[in-house]
């Protein structure tokens, strides 16, 4: 015969930080707080309140952001077992786990340190992402969004949070401002929280670039971050001795034809550098590493090309500039270093680009 033998009641004391201020039902109940009680304590002028459904705010006074965030992710988190909270753990005793339930959008955006966004207290909403086979409604402050595609989220002040990229297409899929939607992505690239590729993924996928007012939010961004990048490439040339290249040009062959334009050319060397800044429109989330195929193939064809012709073509990324400095530095020296052991390079005009 099984018997359910009730937990011990434990004091509630030793709730005082922002992880033990905001629980649920359940985790009351572990605790020795029947239904019945905590019904008591969140009737109007008592000293607890229901924030969310079956999430309860230890204390009367309006909740501060970071107890609307933990509210918003005990609310949408799965529990280990129907109706049993997860228990603590050696190194954690009482922080609380958000199992299948991600922040996204501004409140997001906030975490990874955006200005351009709204303070914790001041969101309207706040957006958790779940899996699209949860049965979860929105409810209250909390916007619930499913996803076939939950991301790998990224922990800050211990909750979990959705990448830049992903968190900004949440935001800009509810925003109609065109400059709150310019303000954001401008932010993300010139903030260094991410490059402009993994975003216009990102909103891509979230089929948002049928709107014209994101069009032309992500044109400003493009330019914002090949701006950015090309600073990174002067400022690669210059701290790390190398030698003078020619800037923006055109190459042709003498009265042929255009052989593609580049962001460096040492014409003694036959080295080009081109930034590989390819914004893929079109793409899966898994995999994000794969380019887009028509993309992929005009850089090949260009490369190609101009190998033939004798010159080598090193690609950068702006990630790599602005991860990797030294290291980009020393596959151009290498370059430059190798060319006398190759054949002369064909003769080409080189124009301004």
């Amino acid at each position: 015969m099984t018997h359910n033998t009730p937990l011990s009641p434990r004091p509630l004391r030793h709730l005082s930080d922002v992880h033990r201020r905001v629980l649920t039902a359940a985790q009351l109940r572990a605790h020795g707080v029947p239904t019945a009680e905590q019904t008591e304590q969140c009737r109007p002028g008592g000293p607890w309140r229901e924030l969310l459904p079956h999430v309860i705010l230890l204390h009367p006074g309006p909740p501060t952001g970071e107890e609307r965030l933990h509210g918003a992710l005990l609310y949408a988190a799965r529990a280990t077992e129907p109706g049993v909270p997860v228990q603590p753990t050696a190194g954690s005793p009482h922080r609380p786990q958000y199992q299948e339930a991600v922040l996204t959008g501004l409140a997001a955006l906030t975490l990874h340190g955006f200005s351009s966004t709204p303070a914790l207290t001041a969101l309207d909403h706040v957006d958790v992402l779940v899996p699209r086979q949860r049965r979860l409604r929105s409810a209250r402050y909390v916007r619930v969004l499913r996803t076939s595609d939950l991301p790998v989220p990224q922990t800050v002040t211990g909750l979990p949070v959705a990448p830049v990229p992903r968190a900004l297409a949440d935001a800009v899929a509810e925003l109609t401002d065109a400059e709150a939607v310019r303000r954001l992505l401008t932010e993300a690239v010139r903030g260094g929280h991410c490059e402009p590729a993994a975003v216009v993924r990102e909103l891509t996928l979230a089929k948002l670039l049928n709107r014209p007012h994101v069009v032309d939010a992500v044109d400003a961004l493009l330019a914002e971050g090949r701006s950015i990048a090309e600073d990174r490439l002067y400022r690669m040339v210059r701290e790390y001795g190398l030698p003078d290249p020619v800037w923006n040009v055109d190459l042709r062959l003498p009265g042929g034809p255009h052989l593609g334009g580049l962001d460096a050319y040492w014409p003694g060397q036959a080295v080009a550098v081109e930034l590989d800044t390819r914004a893929p429109r079109q793409g899966r989330r898994q995999g994000q590493g794969q380019e887009d195929d028509a993309l992929w193939s005009e850089y090949a064809r260009k490369r190609e090309h101009l190998e033939r012709l004798g010159i080598t073509v090193v690609y950068i990324t702006p990630r790599k500039l602005r991860d990797s400095l030294e290291q980009q530095a020393a596959v151009v020296r290498t370059a430059l270093m190798a060319s006398g052991d190759r054949d002369p390079a064909a003769y080409v005009v080189v124009l301004p680009r």
